[in-house]
């Protein structure tokens, strides 16, 4: 039986209205979410080389390989097949996973609502650029292009509104966390009900599945430290799994074809 890929339009855009109204009935409702300070405190905090939590900072390293890489491919022309139309955007991505490996390391060198403002803020960028992204292959380029700008400044509006309520005394982390998980609600159904122009669109679900696995492992930071004996902890390979996510979505931009006209 043959698709009717008009009706599958009006499934996706239908879904896509009840998850933004859904998420904004969560934001009504729920009280203001303070930073736990428990956040801060990571099973292995050994310092060596004079580096408070060593190991969580070294493993932010595979983010500046991947993200300067992806740079890289960017300024050398062909080597990438992107939609063009929305070239900032993938600019912003992978620039964004740069400054994670930067942000990340600096906030946990010392841990804090202050220095952990530097690790959201890349972080938000390239969730925003990314999704921007997905919007531009799957739906319209031209829609992509022009929800770039208001999701990046909603993205670092929320981090900067959590770290001044923060300041306040009363912390509110609802806007963060909408802008974290609702793109990773949405992209999967976009991607589940429109086409892509590209071919190898499996590197975006490797990238979410890479994404799942790292808040899994973040979660279970002292148990995965046990589990090894001591060598290393979920937290740090949080890092190094979501950056090889970033790696294969980078690996099937330069093996797929665009199949636009």
């Amino acid at each position: 039986m043959e698709l009717n890929w008009k009706s599958l339009d009006v499934v996706g855009v239908s879904m896509t209205v009840i998850c933004v109204i859904g998420a904004i009935v969560i934001l009504v409702l729920l009280e203001p979410i303070a930073q736990d300070p428990t956040y801060h405190r990571f099973s292995d905090s050994r310092t060596f080389w004079h580096t408070l939590n060593c190991w969580n900072v070294l493993s932010n390293i595979p983010f500046l390989l991947t993200g300067g890489w992806g740079l890289l491919q960017l300024r050398r022309s062909n080597r990438l097949q992107i939609a063009h139309e929305n070239r900032l955007a993938y600019w912003l991505f992978f620039a964004g996973v740069l400054l994670v490996s930067a942000g990340s390391s600096y906030y946990h060198v010392d841990p804090g609502n202050e220095s952990l403002v530097w690790d959201r803020l890349p972080m938000t960028i390239g969730f925003m650029a990314l999704f921007s992204i997905i919007i531009s292959e799957f739906v319209s380029a031209r829609l992509g292009k022009r929800l770039l700008l208001p999701l990046l400044v909603f993205g670092c509006f929320s981090v900067f509104y959590w770290w001044f309520t923060e300041s306040m005394g009363q912390g509110d982390l609802r806007l963060y966390l909408i802008v974290q998980f609702l793109p990773m609600l949405l992209a999967p159904i976009i991607m589940v009900v429109y086409r892509s122009r590209f071919t190898h669109t499996s590197g975006y679900w490797l990238l979410f599945l890479a994404y799942i696995a790292a808040k899994v492992l973040e979660y279970y930071d002292g148990a995965v430290y046990s589990l090894t004996g001591n060598v290393i902890s979920g937290h740090s390979l949080k890092h190094i799994v979501a950056a090889s996510g970033v790696f294969l979505l980078l690996r099937s931009y330069q093996l797929r074809t665009d199949n636009q006209p």
